[in-house]
């Protein structure tokens, strides 16, 4: 556990030595406040399901481009056969991995705070939705970067490891939709569970099923499972 910590924390740190993350986090602020005020006066209520409903779609582009570089830097570099040599086991490297991606998602969920609490002050906001709703966000992301991660493991191209993560997170993220699961016949409830959307809806009413926790962990744990597998391959060549 204190090896994970320990990659973790500098590869969180790794995000701000460039001006990357600076960049990363700004871009994401400007495009999420753009997207969230230029409906909420038009709706004139006091919630924040505007935020929420466009938040999986703007995730759908800067999760895996925060985790497109995590592995396919790492072999262009060369310092990924310097990592196997370290006295580190490979799953510990993944989570290290994993848990520093998924700390720069919860900084930039932490800085759109001040949206919530600019409604909260305009007029009688329900916290039960919102809270639901971040950490509903925190699910997905967390379910968007490990396949980022994996996709990432695949190739030494960021490009391709950011455009196949997209695709990975678009498929899912539409498979619970009505437009998929909609004319599947017999298949659509499979669809429907299947779906990345479906049961970040169901977290951002405010009604944390078991079932969707359970959904979301096992996703996470699936593809950095492939993920860790994959790694192996390259460490054995």
């Amino acid at each position: 556990m204190k090896a994970i910590w320990t990659i973790a924390r500098r590869e969180y740190a790794a995000y701000f030595t460039s001006p990357i993350a600076y960049v990363y986090l700004v871009t994401f602020l400007v495009v999420t406040c753009w997207i969230f005020f230029r409906t909420f006066f038009l709706v004139g209520q006091a919630d924040m399901r505007v935020f929420f409903s466009v938040m999986p779609w703007i995730f759908l582009f800067f999760v895996p481009a925060a985790a497109m570089g995590k592995w396919a830097e790492e072999r262009k570099q060369g310092t990924l056969e310097i990592l196997f040599t370290l006295p580190l086991r490979d799953r510990d490297v993944v989570l290290a991995k994993f848990a520093a991606g998924l700390a720069l998602i919860a900084t930039a969920l932490l800085l759109t705070l001040p949206l919530a609490l600019s409604v909260a002050g305009i007029g009688d906001l329900d916290w039960g939705p919102v809270i639901g709703g971040y950490l509903g966000l925190l699910f997905l992301g967390g379910a968007f970067l490990s396949i980022g991660l994996c996709a990432s493991a695949f190739t030494e191209n960021q490009i391709i490891a950011f455009i196949t993560g997209v695709a990975a997170c678009f498929v899912l993220l539409m498979a619970g939709t009505p437009l998929v699961s909609g004319g599947a016949g017999a298949a659509a409830g499979v669809l429907s569970y299947m779906g990345l959307g479906s049961h970040f809806e169901s977290i951002s009413r405010g009604v944390v099923d078991s079932r969707d926790v359970v959904y979301y962990l096992s996703v996470i744990g699936f593809f950095l499972y492939v993920n860790l597998k994959i790694i192996e391959a390259r460490a054995r060549k």
